[in-house]
């Protein structure tokens, strides 16, 4: 497990990826929300007590444990799972900061409840997605979160609970003096890469591995995004893109938990924008229920990359927050299916209207699914004057 000096370094980096991910600056007595899983509670009180000599106002909330959580899905009835307490509403619409601290104690406490109920939580809640999304647009509020070993985690990546916490605290700068001074760097080096990206005015890229092979159309007004403070790893760049150009097959190699079910080796075949045919050689039914939960969930809503020479993450970790930025060596590519990022609007987020979002291609859904690529591969983007060019190969970004 960590010791006490990387769970106050985790703190440090913890409050540096949520004031970075805010282009306004916080200021005292701002609304932070920190929700954690109970065996996160060590990390929670290093960061409540931070945030309060700050002067902030801070609202703890400790989540539903596993048992609570599949009692909430079992004996609950569709009134009860679309229930959005007017609190939260209340909650969301005041608030400045976002922090979830993870330490799942249990990955597979769901695997068989109904998918459908696990779409109708998802469903109502999304209301309070869409509320701190038009505040994140206006440079109202940030959000971070991180994960935390524990033995499940360790135990469904197949790895000692020191390999994993090993994994973590690599991935975390953690084994450093100052991990905050390292994540400023990455900051910097990201955004020279970001503003590369989009100044190219990319038209669409191909991405080609042994056993993808995916075009995406970028779209108009997009920006590349990505190791802004959001996720504590994060070293992906990524973009959402105009869902409707998507064509040609992808393949995630690595495994994914989601609701308590594991699925792994997932083929998507994309005509039109939207998947034609999806299948995985485990977890396929609860697959097919995901895409079908509403209109945009058979579509992209997320294209990303990461670069090996940021992430020291080698190890499947069954957990998206890591898998999504596996470095490796070949890197990673990933497709997220669902919703999209409206932040990666080349223009005024904040002027954005859903006739807008829709005219240009941003996908709506209360799905996002992250699907992961570590495939040695090579991604070609074709630009807007014509010329073809190789942005991303054996793992890294070309520029």
């Amino acid at each position: 497990m960590l010791t006490n000096e990387q769970l106050d370094k985790y703190a440090d980096v913890i409050l540096w990826g949520l004031f970075t991910s805010r282009p306004k600056p916080f200021r005292k007595y701002d609304v932070i929300l920190l929700r954690y899983d109970h065996d996160a509670l060590p990390l929670a009180e290093r960061v409540f007590m931070r945030l309060i000599e700050m002067k902030m106002n801070v609202i703890p909330r400790s989540l539903l444990t596993p048992t609570m959580e599949r009692a909430y899905y079992e004996y609950s009835d569709s009134r009860l799972r679309s229930f959005v307490g007017l609190w939260d509403k209340n909650l969301f619409e005041a608030m400045n900061g976002n922090i979830f601290l993870s330490a799942p104690q249990s990955l597979t406490h769901l695997k068989d409840i109904d998918p459908q109920k696990i779409t109708e939580v998802a469903r109502a809640r999304k209301k309070l997605r869409e509320i701190m999304e038009r505040r994140e647009e206006k440079g109202l509020v940030g959000w971070t979160l991180c994960t935390l070993p524990t033995r499940e985690l360790a135990k469904q990546a197949k790895l000692s609970l020191n390999e994993y916490t090993t994994q973590i605290v690599k991935a975390c700068f953690l084994d450093e003096k100052d991990p905050v001074s390292r994540w400023k760097e990455i900051y910097t080096h990201a955004g020279e890469i970001k503003k590369w990206l989009t100044a190219m005015k990319i038209n669409k890229v191909r991405i080609e591995s042994k056993h993808c092979d995916l075009e995406i159309t970028i779209g108009h007004a997009r920006r590349f995004l990505g190791i802004s403070g959001h996720n504590i790893p994060s070293f992906e760049i990524f973009t959402s893109p105009d869902w409707r150009g998507a064509r040609g097959k992808f393949f995630a190699n690595l495994p994914t938990y989601r609701s308590g079910n594991y699925v792994r080796d997932v083929s998507l075949y994309f005509e039109k924008g939207t998947i034609a045919k999806a299948e995985a050689k485990e977890g396929n039914e609860f697959l097919q229920k995901m895409i079908s939960m509403d209109k945009g969930a058979n579509k992209i809503g997320e294209f990303s990359l990461t670069d090996k020479r940021f992430s020291r993450i080698d190890r499947f970790m069954a957990d998206t927050l890591f898998d999504e930025n596996f470095g490796g060596k070949f890197g990673n590519c990933h497709i997220a299916v669902g919703a999209s990022y409206s932040d990666t609007f080349n223009g005024k987020t904040a002027l954005l209207t859903p006739s807008i979002k829709k005219k240009l291609g941003f996908n709506d859904s209360a799905l996002h699914w992250d699907l992961v690529n570590t495939e040695d591969k090579i991604v070609t983007a074709t630009l807007s004057n014509g010329k073809t060019r190789v942005i991303y190969e054996k793992g890294s970004f070309t520029f």
